[in-house]
């Protein structure tokens, strides 16, 4: 199975910056998209942003214009550049893959263990 490993979470200040890495520790067959979904106490797990094979972006309206998400197909790996970080971007930060773990397997969903982002001063 593909399993993903997440970086780069932590306590940060209002208005600071903080950068997520998540990679595969193996290399499956196929990845759609990948991206991190986010995650409050009490709350759905929500889609903070995404990006496809080809580039293409997508990003919560509540996130645009201060996270940029990035990757490298060829190492499998994804991350998410937060700047002008504010209190309610607290949340526990889950990376997923839509990946085919192998030939003959269905695209299925694939998640991280969950970073904690505290944004506080």
């Amino acid at each position: 199975q593909v399993q993903l490993v997440e970086s780069g979470g932590g306590l940060v200040q209002p208005g600071g910056p903080l950068r997520l890495s998540c990679a595969t520790t193996d290399s499956p067959f196929s990845i759609n998209a990948m991206g991190w979904y986010r995650q409050t106490p009490g709350k759905q797990r929500e889609l903070a942003a995404a990006i496809t094979t080809d580039g293409t972006t997508n990003y919560a309206d509540s996130v645009k214009g201060r996270f940029t998400i990035s990757r490298d197909n060829a190492k499998n790996t994804v991350s998410l550049q937060m700047n002008s970080l504010k209190p309610e971007d607290t949340a526990v930060y889950y990376c997923y893959a839509d990946a085919m773990f192998a030939m003959g397997y269905r695209y299925r969903y694939y998640w991280g263990q969950g970073t904690q982002v505290t944004v506080s001063s």
